[in-house]
């Protein structure tokens, strides 16, 4: 695979918000270019500028970049594509003739960021969007776009590559292509055994790569995105964002197919969790894999939302409109976690400044419950606090992350930054140590960067804590992370340089 060296520099514009980037580069010694505001780094002040600088090392496929500073990601994203080393094919049967990226976005028709600055202020949720995107067009099934629906071309017997990317803010969506078979060959940036399906699901932070035949008769035809949903009784957006598959042939240019209404594709129901099961458990690793087998840090996270009780001093018609006059928190562990502002978790870990953080986060629940059943209210409000989790270098890691049913189960996109990991299992219900175990695949897992924990259910990923540093790890429904459903581990240098994270840049931004 090749290794890249990457030098991304990024400049503000005097009145735009800070940027930060990088989803699923492992950033091997490099966390200072990782991104994520207040974690690695301090946010870029209008009109600053500043450097990225990583390696590539071990990853090939599709990455992605986007914002992370509060919800400026709903516009501000993109691919970053990994090719093989150059001269050296895909490991695939057949070569792909073109590559296209496929980037499923989220629109607003107000500023985002005023969005989410409302729903901070009311305690309740936040407007769901107006439309889905395709590369950062709606498609002509809304009333606003019908003249720029994107067109991905295709001939007639030759193959594609589509790289499929969930920029979403806030919403798992489906995906699929009339009348055409998808070969999944590749997520996260690591190949995959491939498979054939109709329907892809991503849940946001997710990349898909699949390869697609021109075996169809020459015409047009719609791919297709909508949501699925899996928080009940929660409003969400329910529209389907369009772009058109159409063959370049001759045959096709000679029936005028380019005035041919596209052929639309069935979609699953909103909450076909089913599909999503059958899609998201037949992912496995194409290549060899070191699964990590003598765990030295066996740990359980409950993850899902709470609520808190209106404030004395808070107006409780205003500024409490979460369920029954409450404002709406989410959490970790029963932890909610909160991002410093003064010094960037990294910055005050490696110049051992005191007073930011604290290394107390629980590796278990603080209360054993029914985690998806009936759940107490007395667990419904989480303590807040910047709590992070320490690990040694090389520590062979274990996490089990538990979806709760406080508020309402969820489909969950857990995303760790720094590192790819082995989902090695996935389960309904409560995870039961004692059984479950036995569904353990250690043999050919895929390797993520973002796990989709199933509503009402779990998942266990495993990995080697070998990349030193502070690393966050968070759900990427962004509506989730703001209210605190997030955590980091705290990464021990190892022995000598070659294990130990290198020193600041010179134009890291200061707080």
């Amino acid at each position: 695979m090749g290794t890249p060296f990457c030098d991304l520099c990024i400049k503000k514009a005097r009145k735009t918000p800070n940027l930060d980037l990088l989803h699923g580069v492992r950033q091997m010694r490099t966390g200072w270019a990782d991104g994520p505001e207040f974690v690695t780094q301090c946010p870029i002040r209008p009109g600053g500028s500043y450097t990225y600088k990583f390696t590539i090392q071990g990853q090939e496929g599709t990455l992605w970049w986007h914002a992370h500073s509060s919800w400026l990601r709903a516009t501000v994203y993109g691919a970053l594509i990994v090719h093989p080393k150059e001269g050296s094919p895909y490991p695939f049967s057949k070569q792909p003739k073109r590559e296209t990226a496929i980037l499923l976005g989220e629109w607003w028709n107000a500023n985002p960021i005023d969005v989410v600055r409302e729903a901070t202020r009311t305690g309740g949720a936040p407007n769901v969007s107006d439309a889905y995107t395709v590369n950062g067009q709606p498609g002509d099934l809304y009333n606003c776009s019908s003249q720029d629906t994107v067109i991905v071309p295709i001939d007639s017997g030759e193959t594609n590559l589509l790289r499929v990317v969930n920029s979403a803010l806030n919403q798992p969506l489906f995906f699929t292509v009339a009348n055409h078979k998808l070969t999944v060959v590749g997520a996260d940036a690591s190949y995959v055994k491939p498979f054939t399906t109709s329907v892809l699901m991503l849940g946001p932070g997710q990349t898909t790569d699949v390869l697609i035949s021109g075996d169809q008769t020459p015409s047009r035809y719609y791919m297709a995105a909508r949501a699925y949903q899996s928080a009940q009784n929660a409003p969400f957006d329910n529209t389907t964002t369009t772009a058109i598959l159409e063959y370049n042939s001759s045959a096709c240019a000679a029936k005028n197919c380019s005035s041919n209404k596209p052929i639309m594709p069935p979609l699953p129901a909103y909450n076909d969790t089913a599909t999503v099961t059958n899609f998201t458990t037949s992912f496995k690793s194409a290549d060899k894999t070191l699964v990590p087998t003598d765990i030295d840090e066996s740990l359980f996270f409950t993850i899902g939302l709470g609520l808190n009780p209106c404030p004395s001093n808070f107006n409780k018609s205003s500024q409490c409109q979460g369920p029954n006059g409450t404002r709406f928190t989410a959490s970790m562990n029963n932890v909610s976690f909160v991002l410093p502002s003064n010094f960037s978790l990294l910055q005050a870990h490696h110049q051992r400044i005191q007073g930011v953080f604290t290394t107390d986060f629980p590796a278990n629940p603080p209360r054993k419950f029914d985690y998806t059943g009936n759940v107490s209210r007395s667990l419904f409000q989480p303590v807040t606090g910047t709590k992070l989790y320490n690990l040694k270098y090389g520590s062979r890691v274990q996490i089990v992350l538990q979806d709760t049913s406080i508020v309402t189960p969820e489909n969950h996109p857990i995303h760790l930054h720094g590192y790819d990991f082995y989902i090695i299992a996935q389960g309904f219900g409560n995870y039961n140590p004692r059984t479950d175990p036995s569904k353990f695949n250690l043999v050919d897992p895929p390797l993520r960067n973002t796990v989709a924990v199933p509503v009402n259910g779990w998942a266990v990923i495993r990995f080697v804590a070998d990349n030193p540093g502070v690393w966050l790890m968070h759900c990427h429904l962004d509506v989730h992370i703001t209210w605190g459903l997030a955590t980091a581990f705290l990464v021990e240098n190892g022995a000598g340089e070659l294990q130990s994270i290198e020193s600041p840049p010179e134009d890291l931004p200061l707080c």
